[in-house]
């Protein structure tokens, strides 16, 4: 029996990836390739982690990432995850807010200083967070 369960943790894990993925595909920048949208993930659990522990940014940042950790964790979703689809996008969508908010409220400079990942990987965080990306020399640098 505990095996089905990991299965369906797995199983819901991967349907989640997906569907993040597809939403980030849909609004993603022209230049974004299938790889770095797959490197993002990863990418984003970085930047979570660099945000929560820069303690110059405001304390709702903190608490917006302590929130949304307890929300993943807990049992308790909006819509349950035995509803097919339904039950993972409903995490997708808290993801994506927290995240929106989490951005906004740190600022784009400070994403851009903890973001470890690829030029197009970020245009889609400050796109996905209503920051329009500054314009970026040929280097890859953000211009001011």
């Amino acid at each position: 029996m505990w095996w089905q369960t990991l299965l369906a943790v797995v199983g819901g894990l991967l349907l989640l990836y997906a569907v993040m993925l597809a939403l980030l595909w849909r609004f993603r920048p022209p230049e974004t390739t299938l790889r770095d949208a797959l490197r993002l993930l990863p990418d984003l659990l970085r930047l979570i982690r660099a945000l929560a522990r820069d303690a110059a940014l405001p304390r709702r940042v903190r608490i917006y990432l302590a929130l949304l950790l307890v929300y993943l964790a807990s049992p308790i979703d909006l819509v349950p995850d035995v509803i097919p689809v339904l039950g993972y996008a409903d995490d997708a969508v808290v993801v994506a807010l927290a995240l929106r908010a989490v951005v906004r409220s740190a600022g784009p400079d400070a994403v851009r200083r903890a973001w470890q990942g690829s030029p197009s990987g970020l245009a889609i965080v400050l796109r996905l967070a209503g920051i329009a990306g500054a314009p970026r020399s040929e280097d890859g640098a953000t211009s001011t």
